[in-house]
């Protein structure tokens, strides 16, 4: 077309994994354009501005590791660093490394199609601009299609409406009003606290009850900030040989073969780290053993207990439909301890389900409710939501959302067959949301930035990886995912809160030092698995 620029890669999004992935191929030489929705850079961290919106990873973790001079200069205030330092963080990066100037903001891609005779990508975005390049590489995030309750007539209500997941630059105050919150995962478990703090009277209503560890959070000291300054080279070598990219001794006991007072004492000291994976990481069997997981389970649950004064509401609270760690573990501050409020309420939709909302609120099988502002913290369509949201299409027009329908194939999260020279950075079937995100982003970013550099030093027009490498891989991910408990668990792990969604464990859970491995050697071995279309050779027949 005409006045169609031509770049040699498009990049779709412009978080964390979107940055570093233009830093990479600017490395390389190549020309790149990088198109976010957003109206700023940040991704899940431009987007999720709602009160008490944190990381669940420690600051000094969460973090690139590409530049040592970044990580020197850049000072964390807090254990767990809040949505607004973190976007402060990306917010440098951009303007340290000078990406701005290829990032196109407030740019939604709408659909991007493969030419099997040009060997390129048409990329569209919302406003009709038309870019077409080799590669494009998908940096959505796993967490940024956001979705709102399967219950009709929201359209009718007339209060103020707020999603966690696209809050707005605004300042929202609940000041004497009736609020209700929809959703108790992380994101609901961490404006409740804040939201109960302002609102008149406040309405949780909990389809599931949530495990969640008291975050602990507080600020930096600066011998330990101090001491991981002098140590962040042999930190990032442990983190991307960890399980889930933050340094830890594997646990090597099982649960039950110790005394229940030594047990009872492990889980206290697991729960007082204030982490994700404290309590699940106490022993080695407790994401495999039914009885193991139990016996953390009940822990969490008398720690529930012993908060919520209400015995009747503290069992609500109390999650017993999954295993323990099968559903995203929480960090919270004041979670609990919120509900013994007299102002607060407990609406258990598994007894009393929603019907649909009215003009003034919502209606569940037992009564109306009235409120002047509804939260929802109802989650995403996890991991495929924000790329079948494009209108992807592969060699004879096929559409990827179609291809994706029993549930994503692709071969390491990375590459999908039918789909040359497009990538996905922390794609389905890969670590990601089962391990520390900047960890397994870097690990993605590099491994493509080489492969492309691979391809093009080898005068080659595209890079495919084969239907039989991806079914391997599709395979391996569902058996080494079946040995779990994961399975178990209606999850969005599982896709399990989108109606019609396939049922597929979508994040690998084989460990970021595993998988990277994996990633290495098939590289190594002349990237095992995929093929390479010569330039000038006809295309696909």
């Amino acid at each position: 077309m005409p006045g169609r620029q031509s770049v040699d890669a498009v990049i779709v999004g412009a978080g964390f994994s979107g940055l570093y992935q233009l830093y990479r191929l600017r490395e390389l030489g190549l020309s790149t354009r990088v198109f976010e929705a957003g109206d700023g850079v940040g991704g899940t961290w431009y987007w999720n501005r709602y009160p008490g919106a944190r990381c669940d990873i420690t600051s000094l973790a969460y973090s690139y590791s590409f530049s040592p001079e970044l990580e020197q200069e850049w000072e964390w205030t807090e254990k767990y660093p809040t949505q607004t330092e973190v976007l402060r963080y990306l917010n440098h990066v951009a303007q340290r490394f000078d990406l701005l100037r290829d990032i196109s903001l407030g740019a939604r891609v709408v659909s991007a199609l493969w030419d099997d005779t040009t060997a390129r990508w048409t990329v569209t975005t919302d406003a009709g601009e038309q870019v077409d390049a080799q590669f494009v590489i998908m940096a959505t995030g796993v967490l940024s299609a956001f979705k709102l309750p399967e219950v009709p007539g929201l359209d009718r209500y007339r209060g103020r409406t707020h999603h966690t997941a696209r809050w707005g630059t605004d300042e929202v105050r609940f000041d004497g009003l009736r609020v209700a919150v929809i959703g108790t995962g992380s994101s609901g478990i961490q404006c409740i606290p804040l939201i109960a703090e302002q609102a008149a009277d406040l309405t949780v209503f909990q389809r599931t009850a949530n495990f969640s560890t008291p975050a602990g959070n507080r600020p930096l000291d600066p011998a330990q900030v101090a001491e991981m300054k002098g140590s962040y080279r042999a930190y990032r070598e442990a983190q991307r040989t960890s399980w889930y990219g933050v340094p830890a001794e594997p646990p090597t006991e099982l649960a039950l073969s110790v005394p229940g007072r030594e047990r009872l004492a492990t889980y206290e000291a697991g729960w007082a780290k204030g982490e994700i994976v404290g309590l699940i990481s106490c022993y080695a069997d407790i994401l495999i053993d039914p009885a193991a997981n139990e016996s953390a389970a009940e822990f969490a649950r008398s720690k529930i207990r012993a908060v919520v004064t209400d015995p009747e509401l503290a069992e609500a609270l109390s999650p017993r439909t999954f295993p323990i760690g099968t559903k995203r573990l929480c960090l919270d501050t004041g979670y609990y301890e919120t509900f013994n409020q007299p102002h607060v309420h407990l609406v258990d939709l598994r007894e009393t389900p929603l019907v649909e909302f009215t003009p003034v609120g919502l209606r569940t099988t037992d009564r109306e409710f009235e409120f002047d502002a509804i939260v929802f913290a109802t989650g995403f369509d996890a991991m495929t939501g924000a790329l079948n949201a494009i209108n992807v299409r592969g060699r004879d027009g096929v559409s990827l959302a179609e291809e994706w329908a029993a549930g994503p194939r692709t071969y390491l999260g990375i590459a999908i067959a039918g789909f040359p020279n497009l990538f996905t950075v922390t794609g389905p079937l890969s670590p990601s949301v089962l391990s520390n995100m900047i960890v397994s982003i870097e690990q993605h970013v590099e491994w493509i930035s080489d492969c492309v550099a691979h391809v093009r030093s080898a005068g080659s027009a595209a890079i495919e990886a084969t239907p039989e490498a991806e079914a391997g891989w599709v395979q391996h991910v569902a058996e080494v995912g079946s040995v779990t408990l994961f399975p178990r668990a209606d999850s969005w792990y599982m896709g399990a809160n989108v109606p019609g969604k396939a049922r597929v464990f979508l994040p690998y859970i084989g460990g970021v030092g595993t998988y990277r491995q994996i990633c290495d050697e098939i590289a190594a071995d002349n990237y095992r698995g995929f093929t390479l279309r010569a330039a000038g050779e006809p295309a696909h027949t």
